[in-house]
Order: C-alpha cells, then structure tokens, then sequence
C-alpha cells in the first residue's frame, strides 16, 4: 500500500509536465499542417488546423498571428483583429503581430488605429520595409478621409467618390467608405451602383441602418417614394437617432402628400390650386430631381391648361432640363409649340421623343409638325386675305374684292416709287392668294402641305391684273380717278 502510494505521487507531481510537453509537440503539428494548407491556400483548412493548435497551446502568440494572417486572407478581418490583437498581448515584440493588428484596422477604416500599430512595429524594427510602406498607406487614408469630409460639406460628390475608391483601396472592409461612396453615387444619380455597393453590405449586415438609409435614398431619388420611406423607417428601427434617414423621411413624405394633393386638384379642375400645390411641393427638397422633373411638367399640364402657354413652355424646359430622358415633358412642350406656331421647336421636340420611343404615335406626332413646318415657310394666303382658315367661298371673294381694290397700283399712283413697288407687290400676292382659294383642288392641295408647282400649279405664273379684270368682268380696262383729296373711285372703260 505504502509503495502504491508512492508512485500515485510521483505519477501526480510528473504527469502535467508530460502531457505539457505531448500537448506542445501536438499543437506544432497542427500549426505545421496548418501551414502546408495555407500555401496551398487552402485558408478554411489552415483556420481549422490553427484553431486546434491554440486550443492546445492558447496562449502561443505565433498561432494566434498565423490564425490572423488566414481570417486576413479570407476577408474576415474584424475577427483576425483579434487574433492579431492577442497575439501581441502575449508578446509585445511580435512584429509581424503588430503589423497584423495594423493591416486589420487599415483595412476596417480605422487609419489611426493602423498607424499607431505601424509605429510600434517600426520601434521594434526601424528598417521594416513594410511598416515604413503600411504606415505611408495608413496616412494616405487619414488625408483622403480629411479631404472627403470637406468635399462633402461642399457638396463636390464626385470627388467624395475619388477619394473614398482611393481609400478603400487600402480599406476594402471599410462600411463606412463604402456607406459614403454609395451616398455620393446616390446624389450623382448613379442609383445602380450605389444600390449595389449598400445591397453588398447588407448582405453581410441586414440591420446596417446606414446601408437602409442609402438603399431608400436611391428609391428617393427615382421617385419611388413610398418604397423609399419603407427603408427609411426600417433604418430609423435599427438607429432612432439617424439624422439623415429621420431628415429624407420627413421630406419624402411630405412630397408624396403634396404631390398628391395637386394630382387631386388637377382632376377635379381646380388649376389654379393645383398649380399652387406643385409649386409648393418644388419648394420641398431641390435636390430630388426626378420627382422634382414630374413636377415642373405636372404644372407645365397645369399652365398649359390655364392657356399659358409660355409658362408652360418653360416648366416643361425646367423638366426636361432636369431629366434629359423624360418623353412626357418633350411631349407637353412639343404641344405648346404647336399651339403657339413655333413649328421648328415642336420638330426637334418630336425628334428627340421618336428617337427615344419609336412608336407609330410619335412617328405621326413628328409628321405633322414637320408638315405645319413645311407649310408655315409658304406664302400664309389666309393671312394675305385676312380670312380664316375656315372661311367659305363668298368670304374669300369679299376679302379679295376689298384687298385687291386697297393695293391696285393705279390707287397709288401718285404715291413715292417705294410706296408704289410695296403696293404692286401687295397686289400680286392678293392675286395670288384668290387663284389658290378660290379653286377648290388647289386649295385642298394648300391646306394638305402639297407642293403648289405639281400639275401645272406653279405660283409664279400669276398675272393679278389679269385675275383682277376677270373677277371685276367689264370690256375693258380699267382705271381709278380722283373725285377729290383722297377719294378715289374705279370705273371699267
């Protein structure tokens, strides 16, 4: 019994040091296999073996170091920041634990952080190649995030995007570079990729207020206002104090609203109200511009309505100025120049909406601007009469019996030679404009656009004083006398 006991304390007191030793040589072979994956980056492999040698061994600050160098390579950063961070607690002179520590916070966004391992580690190896050139990056981040900061104060987004692409260079985990970026491509209207940069990140963080926040502003921006104020409210969930999620909340809202009352008073008739609510719903948020577009040509519908028609030109320039794309405003100005005989705007206006909707509509909306075009270039023979288009056949005989009888040359013979030349002229076209009306397959060829000089048509052939002896009739010639200062009379000899 007295030599059982004996050897059960020699066995008590010599048993841990072994199995320290077995565990060692254990934990080696592990961090040995883990290495042989890890060449052959095979980092999921590499991660299980280093976890099983610092289960063995956990307070080996090289296992640690390698088990942060694999999360490195796996794109897991903030949990190789606290390998790399345990490792330099068991040992301070790690280098390349400190310049592990360093990378993981560079390439999470935090440049400070990153400098001051970068600096411990150059304190413990001044002629490190890589701390000198992970300490330059790091720096580098800090003044693209000072330079960014100040841009966007100044509402300069595009150079935001440079710098935040320059720094996530270095901080390709950075949520907060990204956030930014995709905040600036959202302001830029580039709504696909700032979606795409916050959908990645909520991929990886569902409950990311700041990716919620950027995926409504797209929606915002596109005019999908009540989808955008979902996100808004789903980011306000997950942070009750973010400004701006609380800020694009309280404007879409209230633009929807807005909107929605002028649409209202637009179909009940109400223009003048509704006019009033468009205005005031531009005034909202300036920087919306698509919705802000839909606007300006809501009113432009609304002043063109009002018989403003020059008002409703220039909304519906505001529109189009603001989205260059947007065919309904092309649509409603092209109208308003119709309206207003500005035939060579509502053409290029036409143009624009067929290149960019080739419907068989456009396509004759565009026809018959270029023919009112092709007409308004010709001799306007209504005008020249003074008869309405729609004037009936006596109506144009009176009106060329009295214009033909005001510009006879004979009338004028006693006026300047100027005067005399502006007046013959005046009574050609008078002749002209009676010959073309007051023959009904001319006049339909005239109204339709047709080209006068078809089928023996051609309007330079006229002779108004013989037009003018056949419709007056009468043997002869024909003369005006003066029966007194400014009276004249015409009689047939």
């Amino acid at each position: 019994m007295a030599a059982a006991a004996e050897c059960d304390v020699v066995m008590a007191t010599t048993e841990p040091e072994l199995l320290d030793e077995e565990a060692k040589r254990e934990a080696e072979s592990f961090k040995e296999q883990g290495n042989a994956y890890y060449a052959k980056k095979d980092y999921n492999e590499a991660y299980n073996y280093y976890t099983k040698a610092i289960d063995m061994c956990p307070k080996n600050a090289s296992y640690y170091g390698n088990r942060a160098a694999t999360l490195m390579m796996l794109g897991r950063f903030r949990e190789a920041l606290g390998d790399a961070q345990q490792s330099v607690r068991l040992d301070d002179g790690f280098v390349r634990g400190h310049l592990r520590e360093g990378k993981c916070h560079l390439s999470l966004g935090n440049a400070m952080a990153a400098c001051r391992s970068f600096q411990r580690a150059l304190e413990l190896d001044h002629k490190n190649s890589q701390a000198q050139q992970e300490f330059k990056n790091a720096s580098a981040v800090m003044e693209y995030e000072k330079i960014a900061d100040s841009d966007f104060e100044k509402r300069d987004f595009r150079k935001v995007v440079f710098c935040m692409d320059r720094a996530l260079e270095f901080a390709p985990a950075c949520h907060r570079f990204k956030i930014l970026k995709a905040e600036c491509l959202a302001m830029l209207g580039r709504y696909p990729e700032a979606q795409s940069v916050a959908s990645d990140i909520l991929r990886l963080d569902s409950t990311n207020a700041d990716a919620l926040y950027v995926r409504g502003l797209c929606l915002y921006y596109e005019d999908c206002i009540e989808k955008a104020v979902q996100f808004f409210l789903q980011a306000l969930r997950m942070a009750p104090d973010h400004e701006k999620a609380c800020a694009a909340c309280r404007n879409a809202k209230a633009l929807k609203a807005k909107k929605e009352d002028g649409n209202k008073a637009f179909k009940d008739g109400d223009f003048r109200l509704a006019h009033a609510l468009y205005t005031e719903a531009l005034a909202i948020d300036p920087s919306n511009i698509k919705t802000n577009a839909k606007l300006y040509c809501n009113r432009g519908t609304v002043n063109a309505k009002l018989r403003e028609l020059d008002e409703a030109i220039a909304d519906c320039t505001r529109a189009v100025t603001l989205d260059h794309s947007y065919v309904k405003a092309y649509l409603r100005r092209a109208q308003c120049y119709m309206d207003t005989e500005q035939y060579e705007e509502a053409v290029r206006d036409y143009e624009k909406v067929y290149q960019t909707e080739k419907t068989k509509e456009h396509k004759q909306l565009l026809k018959n601007a270029q023919l009112e075009l092709k007409k308004s270039k010709r001799k306007d023979y209504y005008k020249i009469l003074g008869v309405d288009k729609n004037a009936s056949e006596d109506e144009i005989k009176r009106a060329y019996r009295k214009r033909a009888l005001m510009h006879h040359p004979d009338r004028h013979s006693g006026a300047s030679a100027e005067v005399q030349k502006e007046e013959e002229k005046k009574f050609k076209e008078v002749g002209e404009a009676f010959t073309i009306l007051s023959d009904p397959k001319k006049k339909m060829r005239y109204d339709s656009g047709q080209d006068l000089d078809e089928e023996g048509m051609n309007t330079g052939d006229f002779d108004a004083n013989n037009i003018f002896k056949a419709f007056f009739g009468g043997p002869g010639g024909f003369s005006f006398e003066a029966s007194g200062p400014g009276n004249f009379f015409f009689q047939f000899g």
